[in-house]
């Protein structure tokens, strides 16, 4: 007779129900969901049956405690405002649902305390692995002394830390957009800089500069976040300190966007007047009129990637994949002698 106490409405059922029905004691209950000592085959086997049979704990709970899987992948990104994430998390949970696997999405708003937070939480659940993309190097450590495999996106470590990377080549796409301004004929370009202390928008930078010193440029440059908001306030400051700028590279397609935004207010034209190029490819840029020009990364492969490491569980967890970049060019930029 099947003894689930939640059909019926009635309290859920206790240890004790468990045990009852098992034929073993609350201790022996206890000692299988906590694998605090060893139970005999037999034993298990009868109190993971009651478990499932009274619904004390959900059904996949159980088989995760018997078979060591919980057929579950975290996923902790830093900001779910930013589409680039959401298009790689859609990515990610559409490969775990091929596979028979659940995701477990955790937004962190770039909070340190929440990041590692979100990982205690998915390995005390028996998570089958945890894909992360980071806003502080900081949780080196704390990766180190996790017993779940993880893989890092879009961003690298300092450290050699022992886990999957699947990320972009940053650093080729920062040459990229400033090579395709300089095919454009701009000559003041400003490289808006995301967060130094991220390994991705840092690459990015990196390939900028050396575009400029490869070329004998001077380097023009702003601080800003990975933000809409943050970019609005930014591109204020851009044109009081470079109010003859002629070409702009955003560190994200968000934060193109909302320089985008306060240059239409000002009656600044896109492109005849200052040329803009975006990073990431993310589905807003072909929505915007004009059409973004952009470093698109290959978003869903990135997320596939990371996805199929944890679910084939091969040594590949621990290596890294490079994906590159491509140039897009829509409306926001143009070389000499088109027409819009």
């Amino acid at each position: 007779m099947n003894t689930d106490y939640r059909k019926w409405g009635v309290p859920m059922a206790s240890i004790r129900d468990v045990a009852k029905l098992a034929g073993v004691s609350p201790a022996t209950v206890s000692r299988v969901m906590n694998g605090t000592a060893n139970v005999d085959d037999d034993k298990r086997e009868r109190v993971l049956n009651a478990i499932s049979e009274t619904g004390f704990v959900p059904n996949a709970v159980a088989r995760s405690l018997f078979k060591k899987s919980a057929m579950t992948i975290g996923l902790i990104i830093p900001s779910i405002k930013n589409p680039f994430f959401t298009q790689m998390a859609s990515a990610i949970e559409k490969t775990a649902d091929k596979h028979g696997y659940r995701l477990i999405f955790c937004n962190t708003g770039t909070d340190f305390e929440k990041e590692k937070a979100a990982l205690t939480m998915l390995e005390s659940m028996n998570a089958d692995g945890i894909i992360l993309t980071t806003s502080s190097d900081e949780i080196e450590s704390f990766i180190e002394q996790c017993n779940v495999p993880v893989v890092i996106t879009d961003r690298s470590l300092k450290k050699e830390v022992d886990n999957g990377y699947v990320h972009c080549d940053h650093y080729a796409g920062g040459k990229m957009a400033m090579e395709h301004l300089l095919d454009c004929g701009c000559k003041k370009i400003v490289c808006v800089k995301g967060p130094q202390t991220i390994s991705s928008a840092k690459a990015r930078y990196e390939g900028y500069a050396d575009v400029c010193k490869e070329w004998g440029i001077q380097e023009y440059t702003i601080d800003c976040d990975y933000d809409f908001y943050a970019g609005i306030e930014m591109t204020e400051k851009l044109l009081k300190q470079y109010p003859d700028v002629d070409g702009i590279i955003a560190c994200n397609d968000m934060v193109a966007i909302s320089i985008y935004k306060v240059f239409h207010r000002k009656g600044i034209s896109v492109p005849e007047q200052v040329q803009l190029i975006g990073f990431d490819g993310i589905y807003l840029s072909d929505l915007l009129t004009p059409e973004l020009t952009t470093i698109a990364q290959p978003i869903e492969d990135i997320g596939k990637k990371a996805a199929e490491l944890i679910i084939n569980k091969e040594d590949g967890v621990k290596k890294e994949f490079i994906f590159q970049p491509s140039l897009v060019i829509r409306e926001t930029t143009m070389k000499k002698g088109d027409k819009i």
